[in-house]
């Protein structure tokens, strides 16, 4: 598995965004893939995640109704489609993989995912 994010970039409050994460090795259809972001100075955080057929999905409570997490394992890309962007949504957006096909446990833990992407910077001006 080897990840690559594109879509960051610069918008202003209100505005979407779109951000893929490739695999370019195109084995990640069975693992189950995150998006995580950190913002300056924070710790990494959890954003969302999902199973290796999109059947499972999960959010944390801030972005809940605004990001949608989905997937096409043929092509081998997972997205966040990121809605009704806020100021405190700016920060560095990392995709992560587990060697799991389903989020386990603590889906929300760092620990969870082996395998990281180099990030993509999003900033939400307001």
């Amino acid at each position: 598995v080897q990840l690559v994010e594109s879509g960051g970039g610069l918008v202003q409050a209100g505005g979407s965004l779109r951000l893929s994460c490739a695999d370019s090795r195109r084995t990640f259809s069975n693992n189950a893939v995150a998006w995580f972001r950190q913002a300056p100075g924070e710790e990494r955080q959890f954003v969302a995640t999902i199973s290796w057929n999109g059947g499972s999905k999960y959010y944390t409570d801030s972005v809940k109704g605004r990001f949608t997490i989905s997937r096409d394992n043929a092509r081998s890309t997972v997205d966040l489609q990121m809605n009704s962007l806020k100021p405190e949504d700016t920060a560095v957006y990392y995709c992560a993989a587990a060697r799991t096909s389903v989020p386990r446990g603590a889906y929300y833990a760092k620990s969870q995912y082996q395998y990281w992407g180099q990030g993509t910077q999003v900033t939400v001006s307001s």
